[in-house]
């Protein structure tokens, strides 16, 4: 099975509300999806989610790096050389990690489909069926409150509040949700960057004074700020979790080594693709550390791919894969199935992905 094409797409598809976060805000999701089409007609799916706030990535950008960079160096590869292919991606170009991860996973699609087996039993095959938090966009304690109980009536034990526009609002937003939701429904703070160090503190402390107990608080301060991230988690006895201050294996040690977190979180687009993220989680899982894969605001090629990785290891053992619900409409014809919090896989190779629709192909 030899790589024949690969042809680059982008998709456009309107949110059901806006999905709000410290970093930014959006109302519709524009994905680069990704084609790989084998001598033996078998056909591999990726997707990349432009974050510029996150990753830098735009869509110019990805799908330029694919078109020039990598599409020239796979064009007759085998699909069974897994390690040799990870290289070439690697090796096209510095950075642009989102373009990467979404070649790489087309790639893995087709590697399980060459064994006729679904991706998460190539990748380790740990269990088979997933439960996922739902996040909840900052926005007034009102509105948070009524979208929590609605999360809980709709079955969700697992929330994911989004808060670090304002320190003092966020623990009344928190506060709001966790008497409207009760004691039993796990809440985890997500500040993406909001918050100084000392802002940090402050408002943990508060929230572990007032018993509102949060599961985890996720990346409270500045990404690059790992002696911040450390004094926080030093600080407070409520869990911290990395997130944007983790993209590759190497930052994974350093934040581990300086024990600056208690949780990391894995996201594709951040790691490059399943490869790297694979050795982020081993090294996670030697330091004795559990790990969260999460995504971007995606579609379901991509949220499928990182749903198969979590499904593969045991030390993955929460997920924030929510992505695709807040989508008007599902453009994917496959792939995992999400009924709610629940995910679970067809009994399909690889990404069990049939078909995508409402593409436009970019020349």
């Amino acid at each position: 099975m030899k790589i024949k094409d690969l042809k680059v797409y982008y998709l456009k598809v309107p949110l059901k509300k806006e999905f709000k976060t410290s970093l930014r805000t959006v109302k519709i999701a524009e994905e680069i999806i990704v084609e790989i089409e084998t001598d033996t007609g078998n056909i591999g799916y990726g997707e990349a989610a432009p974050t510029a706030v996150i990753t830098g990535d735009i869509n110019s950008s990805i799908s330029g790096i694919i078109q020039k960079y990598i599409r020239p160096k796979l064009i007759g590869e085998s699909i069974g050389n897994i390690e040799k292919i990870h290289f070439l991606i690697e090796e096209s170009a510095v950075n642009n990690n989102s373009a990467k991860a979404a070649v790489e996973m087309a790639v893995y699609d087709l590697f399980a489909q060459k064994f006729d087996v679904p991706l998460y039993k190539i990748l380790g095959g740990y269990r088979n069926s997933l439960n996922s938090d739902l996040s909840i966009s900052v926005n007034s304690p009102a509105q948070m409150k009524a979208e929590a109980l609605q999360a809980v009536s709709d079955g969700y034990q697992v929330l994911k509040l989004k808060v670090g526009k304002d320190y003092q609002k966020d623990l009344d937003r928190f506060r709001a949700v966790r008497n409207a939701v009760g004691k039993n429904i796990k809440i985890r703070l997500d500040a993406n960057q909001g918050w100084q160090p000392k802002e940090a503190v402050s408002i943990i402390r508060a929230m572990e004074a007032e018993n509102l107990k949060p599961e985890l608080i996720e990346q409270p301060v500045k990404a690059d700020d790992y002696q911040g991230l450390k004094f926080v988690r030093d600080s407070v006895l409520t869990p911290i979790m990395a997130d944007e201050s983790l993209f590759s294996a190497r930052d994974c040690l350093h934040l581990l080594k300086m024990q600056a977190c208690d949780l990391i979180n894995i996201k594709l687009m951040k790691a490059g693709g399943i490869y790297n993220a694979l050795k982020i989680n081993a090294i996670a899982e030697a330091y004795g550390i559990e790990v969260m894969l999460g995504s971007m605001l995606e579609a379901k090629v991509s949220v499928t791919a990182a749903a198969h990785l979590a499904a593969a290891k045991k030390n993955i053992t929460r997920l924030d894969l929510d992505a695709p619900l807040y989508l008007a409409e599902d453009p994917v014809e496959g792939g995992i199935i999400l009924n709610g919090r629940q995910i679970s896989f067809p009994d399909e190779k690889g990404l069990g992905i049939r078909k995508l629709n409402n593409l436009i192909e970019i020349k």
